[in-house]
């Protein structure tokens, strides 16, 4: 399901997951993405959800649509593209084709394969993703398909995500930096995660939500 993120200078304002159909976009509350700026059209654009095909279109000729840096009436879009409206940038993406970066980047997997096969068949919670808030990757969305895996450098703090039956937790494996969930110091303590909910770690601010 494709994910919108809005930013206004650097910062996200407002994230939604939509599924088939048109999402419209524009001023005015009555949208499905809905963005408070006089630069944006009360109806400024509409795309259109089909499958894993997704396309844009430009509804006021009066409001610029900039795609990917160019200025376009329509268009096809792709997993990070960016889209701008005004002084506003949304980043689109489709969760489902992010896969996990390598070893040795923000996020590795642990070494329990083994403990990850005897469990793996009794977890059906939906999968969890987190997106990138900030710095070069911002908008970037990391999948969490495993039932654990660890987040973090060796120094700087290192804390785990688990995949439970009744939801995803996470706690500190290793202290260092900053680690803080909602603008809270994690401590050690085992906290559940929520939609929305805002990690820090290593400077890094991610965004869980679940598919």
């Amino acid at each position: 399901m494709p994910k919108l993120t809005v930013f206004f200078k650097d910062k996200a304002i407002h994230s939604a997951v939509f599924e088939n159909g048109i999402v419209h976009i524009g001023r005015d509350e009555s949208n499905d993405l809905s963005i408070d700026s006089l630069a944006v059209a009360p109806i400024h654009a509409a795309i259109n959800i089909q499958d894993h095909v997704c396309t844009i279109k430009q509804l006021n000729e009066s409001f610029p649509l900039i795609i990917n840096g160019n200025l376009l009436k329509t268009g096809s879009l792709n997993n990070s593209d960016t889209i701008v409206l005004g002084k506003h940038t949304i980043i689109f993406n489709t969760t489902e084709s992010i896969a996990l970066p390598p070893a040795n980047d923000y996020l590795t997997d642990l070494d329990v394969k083994s403990f990850n096969q005897e469990i793996e068949a009794d977890l059906s919670f939906p999968t969890a993703n987190l997106q990138i808030m900030n710095g070069n990757n911002i908008g970037k969305i990391l999948q969490l398909k495993k039932p654990m895996t660890r987040l973090g450098h060796n120094g700087n703090g290192v804390i785990l995500i688990s995949k439970r039956k009744d939801g995803y937790f996470v706690c500190i494996l290793e202290s260092g930096g900053t680690i803080s969930l909602n603008n809270e110091p994690l401590n050690d303590k085992s906290l559940k995660l929520n939609t929305n909910d805002i990690l820090v770690i290593d400077n890094m601010s991610l965004q869980f939500f679940l598919n």
